[in-house]
Parts: C-alpha cells; sequence; structure tokens
C-alpha cells in the first residue's frame, strides 16, 4: 500500500475575511511533492478556509491512488482533533465540511497529527498565494518556484472547481486548482475537467423558487427579513397554485426548504400539498435585513437616506441604514446554507422556496459573477430558476426567472 503525507492549511485575512487554502501531498519516503492545490475562496473564517484545505488535500491523494494511506499533518489543532473523534463538531458550518473530509477516503486510510504553524510553511505558502492571486482577481496558479516542480520538468494538470468564495463552499471531489507531478516516465493523473466523459453522477439540483406576491411586491418595496413579515397577496395566493401545478407536473421535486418568512411558507406549503411533501425551514434562506430601508421604494431611500444608499450600490460590504446586512453578510450565510443543503440532499433535486437575493446570490456564486451582477438580474415573483452541483466541484445554471407557468 502507497502511503502519502498531506499537509495542509487555510487561512482568513479578517476572520472572517478574503480566505483562502493551500494543500500538498507528499511522498514520505523520498520528501517529493506528488500534488498540490490552493484556491482562494472568497470571504470565509479560517476555520472554515483550514477544512477546505484538508479536503483539497484528501482529494488530491485520492486522485493519485484511492487505495493509499495518508497521514494529514496540519497546525489546526480544531481540525486535527475533530477530525479524530477526539473534540465534538458544534459549530454548524463545521459540521458538513468535517462530513464530506470523511467521506473521501475510508477512515481506516486516514490518520491525523497536530503539528506547529513553523512545520506546515508549504500549505501555508500555497494558502497565502491563493490569498494573493484572489486579491488580484486571479486564479492561483502552480509555481515553477516550488522545491519539488523547480527540480523536475513533469507536467502540470489543472483543474478548475467552483470558484464561488466561498463557496463551498459540500463538494464530493476535487475543487479548486490542482497540480499533479509524476516521476520520469509516469503518466500525469489528471482529473476529469471540461467536457470529459467522466461519470459524475447524479447532480445535486436546486430548483429555486421566489415565493408569490405580497401586497408590497407591485409597488417594488424594499421586503426583507426585518420587515413586517407579510403574507402573500389574492395575487400571490394564486402565483402559488399556478408554480404548485407545474412542478407537479414535472414530477423531479424530491424535497422541499423554505425561508421561515410567511410568504415563503405560504408557497412552499402551496407545492408541498400538490407534491404529497413536507416542507422543511432553513433560516439561511430569509431575505436581507434591509434595516430602515424595509418597506420603502426606491425613491423614497434616495430621497431620505441618499449618501447610505450610494455607498450600499457601490459595495457589498455596505449595509443598508440602521444595521440592516450587506450583501457579504447575505452571501456568507447563503453559501453555507448551500453547502449544507448539498451535503445533506446530494443528488436531489430540492425545492428552495426563499427570496431575491438569496436567488440571485446562488446563480452568481453559480456563474462566479461579481457582486455587482445582483444589480443585472431580472427575478419576478414566484419565478423559477434551477443550478445544479455536481460532484467535481462545478455548478451549473439551467434556468433563470421562468415564468412561464403564470402565462
Amino acid at each position: 500500500m502507497r502511503e502519502f503525507v498531506v499537509e495542509a492549511d487555510g487561512g482568513s485575512r479578517g476572520n472572517p475575511g478574503p480566505a483562502g487554502y493551500g494543500a500538498a501531498v507528499i511522498d514520505p519516503k523520498t520528501g517529493e511533492t506528488l500534488a498540490e492545490a490552493a484556491e482562494y475562496i472568497g470571504v470565509a473564517t479560517n476555520n472554515v478556509a483550514e477544512y477546505k484545505g484538508l479536503i483539497a488535500g484528501l482529494k488530491a491523494a485520492k486522485a493519485l491512488d484511492a487505495d493509499a494511506s495518508v497521514r494529514v499533518r496540519m497546525d489546526s489543532k480544531l481540525v486535527v482533533e475533530q477530525m479524530s473523534g477526539r473534540w465534538k463538531i458544534k459549530h454548524p458550518d463545521m459540521k458538513p465540511l468535517a462530513a464530506e473530509a470523511a467521506r473521501i477516503l475510508p477512515s481506516s486510510q486516514v490518520t491525523y497529527e497536530w503539528i506547529p504553524r513553523e512545520k506546515n510553511k508549504h500549505a501555508d505558502r500555497l494558502a497565502n498565494e491563493a490569498m494573493d492571486a484572489g486579491k488580484k482577481g486571479k486564479r492561483w496558479e502552480p509555481s515553477r518556484s516550488t522545491a519539488a516542480l523547480g527540480a523536475r520538468d513533469a507536467e502540470a494538470a489543472r483543474v478548475v472547481g467552483d470558484a464561488a468564495a466561498g463557496a463551498a463552499k459540500a463538494r464530493a471531489a476535487l475543487s479548486g486548482s490542482v497540480a499533479l507531478s509524476g516521476s520520469a516516465g509516469e503518466a500525469v493523473a489528471t482529473p476529469p475537467v471540461g467536457w470529459g466523459a467522466a461519470d459524475l453522477g447524479a447532480p445535486a439540483t436546486f430548483v429555486l423558487l421566489r415565493h408569490g406576491e405580497t401586497v408590497l411586491t407591485p409597488e417594488k418595496r424594499f421586503s426583507g427579513s426585518g420587515g413586517s413579515d407579510p403574507s402573500l397577496s389574492a395575487v400571490g395566493v394564486r402565483q402559488a397554485e399556478a408554480v404548485a401545478s407545474a412542478l407537479a407536473a414535472r414530477g423531479t421535486v424530491q424535497e422541499i426548504v423554505s425561508s421561515p418568512l410567511k410568504r415563503c411558507r405560504e408557497t412552499a406549503e402551496a407545492v408541498a400539498a400538490r407534491l404529497n411533501l413536507d416542507v422543511r425551514i432553513e433560516d439561511g434562506l430569509r431575505e436581507t435585513d434591509f434595516g430602515a430601508w424595509e418597506g420603502l421604494t426606491f425613491a423614497e431611500v434616495r430621497e431620505r437616506y441618499a449618501e447610505d444608499l450610494t455607498a450600499w450600490l457601490a459595495s457589498p460590504k455596505a449595509t443598508p441604514t440602521g444595521g440592516g446586512e450587506s450583501f457579504a453578510t447575505v452571501a456568507r450565510r447563503v453559501s453555507s446554507t448551500r453547502d449544507k443543503l448539498l451535503a445533506q440532499y446530494p443528488g436531489r433535486t430540492v425545492l428552495l422556496v426563499t427570496h431575491v437575493t438569496p436567488v440571485k446570490t446562488l446563480v452568481r456564486l453559480a456563474l462566479g459573477a461579481p457582486p455587482e451582477s445582483l444589480f443585472r438580474m431580472e427575478l419576478s415573483a414566484a419565478s423559477l430558476s434551477v443550478v445544479a452541483y455536481y460532484a467535481d466541484g462545478n455548478a451549473s445554471l439551467r434556468l433563470l426567472n421562468d415564468t412561464s407557468h403564470l402565462r
């Protein structure tokens, strides 16, 4: 049986802040670096980035030899102790990541060892390279200056994974960018990429349903999670019934998850009644808290809070007046919820009944689009969008703002 050492690390410049991970697969007998992985993951915490590094390292090791024994070396006491089973995993963001890491290789093949930070310089350097590249809007590229690659002329293969920050983000195969190097005369292991014929299995498919109209919808008033929590209007009820009929005719939805806000629960319950399914409530799918802007039109906000509105339109980190949520905060919440649901419903078709910002955010992250793209998407009440998530970490936007069932 072959033996590998995986050294992994992750970092966040702000905790949470711009984050990235790095991982290396090493031959313990020769000290040769067999594979490197690194990726900028957007805004995340140190712990999330460290888990992402572990996942990438284990996947890289599996790509080299799925039967090998792996010794993981990390300077994160938290990850080492949790993955070794000595510490309980209490934080909801950590549970799906730990579960994903545990699924990559049989537990009998993997051991964990804590090492001081100064002995984890290789993975730390990769994580910082990824963060530096992300700061420049670029992807991490394998460096020819590393000791392993500098001494060899082996080819490098690169796999493009989920471009989301964060993102995410549960993944069942290698995400990020990975360089695999082989000995002279050996074929370089290249994970499937692009239009290859690899069978990745059924994707997890999220059918994204924006709730039906409320009395605030036609007037285009800010209606988030900090306002009056309105019910569906008479029009909204008819829209919910129409989309329920359309989804029943398609017959593909297997699970229903809804925002806790009333307009979404009412829409979800209309669909659930037709499909004979239960509705699960997920707080992470709630709409943005728009603070003092709740219930106001855009024109009214511009008149009363012009300076704050200008800042909000210019930066995803700006918050609405009165302590609402920034788009950056919502993106972290939504991407965490996405990863949790992907871990819970692999290969399933799940209806997510939610709001404008969460739907647009999921679409943006799937496309790797910048935050300002949120202002460039149209999303009608009771519209359907669809994103599929594959085992290699890639996402595919299949539908956006479909309202054909309302006509």
